[in-house]
């Protein structure tokens, strides 16, 4: 089968490998498919088994950092797509879901979640555009700044 996008070329020059799936920290699995849909779970900021940063954004963690960390989100959710269906089987990315564990007064989420976004974007081209949320609450799980969650149709 004829991969739609060449996203191993493109993650290649980004640098980037597809990590091991994060193993989940509760009582859930990493993705479901649905018909020609996966939903992936929230994927935290993981890097071999461990939190890359914590705490909220706009205090102890910057917009960039946050936004480094909605990337390697996103990373660990196409890693999740991956150990399903492969990656190859991807159509296009149809939804991504930021959440941002913010200080008081913060309200650059967007740009946090646009880590995400413009990753995806750079993986898959113009099957990377997605529709899209970025939301602000006041704590996440492990303390961690940021989560993330996608939608992919695939073949």
């Amino acid at each position: 089968m004829t991969a739609v996008t060449d996203w191993e070329s493109n993650l290649a020059k980004l640098g980037v490998t597809l990590p091991p799936v994060v193993a989940p920290v509760a009582a859930y699995i990493p993705a479901i498919r649905t018909g020609s849909l996966v939903y992936t779970s929230g994927q935290l900021p993981m890097a071999d088994g461990q939190l890359t940063v914590a705490g909220k954004v706009g205090a102890e963690v910057s917009t960039e950092q946050a936004k480094e960390a909605a990337q390697l989100c996103a990373l660990n959710a196409l890693a999740a797509v991956h150990d399903l269906v492969g990656l190859d089987a991807v159509v296009r990315v149809v939804k991504v879901v930021g959440f941002v564990a913010s200080a008081p007064g913060y309200n650059d989420q967007p740009i946090v979640i646009n880590g995400a976004s413009e990753f995806l974007g750079e993986v898959f081209g113009d099957a990377g555009v997605h529709a899209r949320s970025a939301v602000g609450v006041s704590e996440l799980p492990k303390n961690t700044p940021v989560e993330v969650e996608i939608i992919v149709e695939v073949r």
